[in-house]
């Protein structure tokens, strides 16, 4: 009598998981060809100390840097430094600072954040990431930001839309909140990449690799992309 065929199902092959080390190979692959791309690559946001920076920060948030540029140099004109900020008009800050959204929260953030400096750190920005974000408005990616750009201090990875969008497509994380794509980037890139690559890969994102229709065909990176969409 001739055998029956199995009624089992064959066993399902798990999903391969790309090893650690791979992807580490991966981010440095990234890493060198971005830099031919952009050699300087630094934050877009015009600042001259860094407080400016920090008030800078803030005021990106929901808005465009361009946008951020167009206004900072009214507000510092006004407001000259630190003390000046702390003691603002907050209507008067809010009128200012408009154009970049969500202008009440941020005149209260930026208003509150000059009091704690003058209150805590003597009017200077303090260059630790434990005591930055004690600051009123600033929470972890702005304080990698200040710490990155105007310490040269590794913090962590700042992680914005383009890095968020960005992390996921390259297959570097598959985490759905901004804290732990950065964890997840912290452990692919090394430290001394940090400040770097999340200048890269925001220049990246708006050059080549947009939300819609990214320019696969003409991306210097595409061997070392798995093209994951997010």
């Amino acid at each position: 009598m001739a055998a029956t065929p199995s009624s089992k199902k064959p066993a399902r092959t798990a999903t391969r998981t790309e090893p650690l080390e791979k992807k580490r190979e991966r981010a440095l692959a990234i890493v060198k060809a971005l830099r031919k791309d952009f050699p300087e690559a630094r934050t877009a946001l015009t600042h001259g100390s860094p407080f400016q920076l920090l008030v800078a920060t803030i005021l990106s948030a929901q808005c465009t840097d361009e946008r951020v540029n167009m206004v900072t140099p009214v507000l510092f004109a006004r407001y000259d430094g630190v003390a000046a900020l702390a003691g603002a008009d907050q209507a008067e800050l809010e009128e200012i600072i408009r154009s970049t959204g969500f202008f009440r929260m941020k005149a209260k953030s930026i208003i509150g954040c000059s009091k704690g400096l003058m209150e805590r750190f003597g009017g200077e920005v303090p260059s630790s990431i434990a005591e930055l974000i004690t600051l009123p408005g600033v929470g972890r990616k702005t304080a990698n930001v200040v710490l990155g750009q105007a310490f040269g201090i590794a913090s962590g990875v700042v992680v914005d839309t383009h890095v968020y969008r960005l992390a996921r497509r390259m297959g570097f994380s598959k985490e759905k909140t901004p804290e732990r794509i950065e964890q997840d980037l912290m452990e692919v890139f090394p430290k001394r990449t940090w400040i770097e690559i999340s200048n890269l890969l925001i220049l990246h994102g708006r050059r080549t690799c947009p939300a819609r229709k990214p320019k696969c065909d003409v991306c210097r990176i595409r061997e070392a992309c798995p093209k994951i969409m997010s």
